[in-house]
């Protein structure tokens, strides 16, 4: 789904997602990924929820973020229970979402110079 035709100077905006792919600016990815208004991680670790640890999350939570919003796929689904509780423990914010709603709100919050990193799992779509 197409989400933006428009470029904000100096910020990373999700500009469409499929299943399987991101297009961040011009670049289309079609592995999981760690998106920030400045930053692009593109070799993330982790492909699905289930894979998902504390140790994948500490490069998001060295970017010292508000909020890590993670992208699930088509559907949401929660990582482990401690995994969101050492995040939430931080003082960072963490939000589950299903891939389309995860892009969005991360645009969204991007947009506005809020500090966000999103955690974009890939291979669940």
């Amino acid at each position: 789904m197409k989400l933006t035709d428009e470029k904000i100077a100096g910020i990373n905006m999700i500009r469409s997602y499929a299943p399987g792919e991101v297009r961040i600016g011009e670049t289309v990815l079609q592995a999981s990924c760690l998106v920030t208004a400045d930053r692009l991680v593109s070799d993330w670790r982790p492909q699905t929820v289930a894979e998902l640890s504390l140790e994948d999350l500490q490069a998001a939570i060295a970017m010292k973020p508000e909020v890590i919003i993670i992208g699930t796929g088509p559907k949401q689904e929660f990582p482990a229970p401690e995994v969101l509780g050492a995040v939430m423990s931080r003082g960072i914010g963490c939000e589950v979402m299903e891939i389309g709603a995860a892009c969005r709100t991360y645009n969204i919050l991007a947009s506005e110079g809020r500090t966000v990193v999103a955690a974009l799992l890939l291979r669940n779509s």
